[in-house]
């Protein structure tokens, strides 16, 4: 079988490769990797492949999944847990198998994210750029104890459960809002709605899904019951905030800090190279200019036990596929 790995970086062909390597039955399977994003225009790529193995900013919405369709591609492989990408409903219509990574080391995106709230709440990024150019004053770099602040974690799956053991170990109170909270999480923190987690938490982080239901979750209105002054932590997915109102508070200083990882605009920005380009989104360059703004390009996700794991799982689902065995890793229509 063919398949065309779109949006394709070097550590992607890294880990799919060796998990290739470890799989003598596929000896059949030949990837084809393209650093191109799947749209409209990049498809014509997948022609003769029987799949598509697509990540977090390609476009699979009912115009590309026709074509895709209609050039014989019959799988789509996603390398992430996310599919708000994907229009689920025409996948299915059109007798597509489509599949995700649903649980790829929470505990990555975990960390992550306490190292973005360490990291903005000691300015620790500033100070090494002060150090680095002999200034050892320390004035503008006084931060808070993490032991004892109130972290609400909206959203508790795989991932929002690592972070709650890894903040309730930092001895903080560990506030949650789930629709179904695990039982588990009674042993680390309270579930509670989502109007009491705002107004009492010190620091809001994000862990749940794009939905309908979730975009702009927190937009003007959310952010004016959070806890003057707290920070906002963002590592799921980029449209669950309304950025022009989360600028909008950092400016009246309602929100005291913001770190993201994802952000709503980013397919034409991150996981790739722009150094040299002359970035247009105002929206986007307007955060960068807050001193108490964190942001970094989408890597959470960005660890090799994760990437081994994106890996195998992908491969996983193909296997599913050819063999037309039940995948646990569907993605079904909402």
């Amino acid at each position: 079988m063919q398949i065309a790995v779109f949006s394709a970086q070097s550590y992607d062909r890294r880990f799919l490769d060796e998990a290739l390597a470890r799989r003598p039955a596929f000896a059949e399977v030949t990837l084809h990797y393209f650093t191109e994003a799947l749209s409209m225009q990049s498809l014509a790529l997948a022609q003769h492949c029987g799949a598509v193995c697509v990540f977090v900013n390609d476009v699979l919405d009912a115009q590309v999944l026709g074509a895709l369709a209609q050039q014989g591609v019959r799988a789509v492989l996603l390398r992430c847990a996310g599919y708000n990408n994907v229009d689920v409903a025409v996948a299915v219509r059109l007798g597509l198998f489509v599949a995700r990574v649903p649980g790829y080391s929470p505990e990555a995106v975990a960390e992550f994210t306490l190292a973005l709230v360490l990291t903005l709440n000691r300015h620790t990024h500033r100070a090494y750029a002060r150090v680095r150019e002999g200034n050892f004053a320390l004035d503008g770099l006084l931060g808070s104890n993490l032991h004892g602040k109130t972290v609400g974690l909206i959203g508790l799956g795989k991932i929002g459960m690592a972070a709650a053991r890894i903040f309730h170990g930092f001895g903080c109170r560990v506030l949650g809002h789930d629709p179904a909270p695990p039982d588990a999480f009674g042993a680390v923190g309270e579930a509670v709605a989502l109007a009491e987690l705002l107004a009492g938490s010190d620091i809001v982080s994000l862990h749940c899904p794009l939905l309908p239901a979730t975009h702009h979750l927190i937009g003007a209105a959310a952010l004016a019951q959070m806890k003057p002054g707290a920070m906002l932590v963002n590592t799921s997915r980029g449209g669950l905030l309304d950025t022009p109102a989360v600028i909008e508070a950092l400016k009246s200083r309602r929100l005291g800090a913001l770190a993201i990882d994802v952000y709503e605009q980013e397919s034409e920005l991150f996981f790739h190279d722009h150094s040299a380009d002359i970035i247009s989104d105002d929206v986007f360059q307007r955060l960068l200019t807050f001193p108490n703004v964190l942001v970094t390009g989408h890597q959470g996700f960005f660890t090799e036990e994760a990437l081994r794991e994106i890996a195998e799982t992908t491969l996983d689902n193909l296997d599913c596929y050819m063999q037309g065995a039940a995948c646990p890793n569907l993605c079904l229509p909402a």
